[in-house]
């Protein structure tokens, strides 16, 4: 049986469909501590969502550590550094504006 604080996590189902309807793609992954992805551009806007553990996002001049479930808009050619800064491993989404 779920409890409820289960049952209110996000999951990577429900965002593939969710973004699907918004005209996103989705993509999941892990990542073990201290991973570093740094000095990406893309030429989409991109979404993250953590569903496990902890990330930290740099854009635009700033950094954010979004909480569970709180989703980040990476706005197209913005490079970005994606971070686990936490002692886990996290679980986490992406994805990218699909061109009609």
């Amino acid at each position: 049986m779920q409890s409820p604080t289960d049952a209110m996590k996000p999951n990577a189902a429900q965002i593939r469909a969710d973004w699907a309807a918004r005209g996103y793609s989705c993509e999941y992954w892990i990542d073990p501590p201290d991973q570093t992805w740094p000095d990406f551009v893309h030429d989409a806007d991109e979404l993250v969502v953590l569903l496990e553990g902890e990330i930290e996002l740099s854009f635009d001049g700033r950094t954010v550590r979004p909480a569970i479930g709180e989703e980040v808009l990476v706005p197209a050619h913005s490079r970005h550094t994606v971070r686990n800064p936490g002692a886990a491993s996290n679980r986490w989404c992406f994805g990218y504006k699909v061109r009609a």
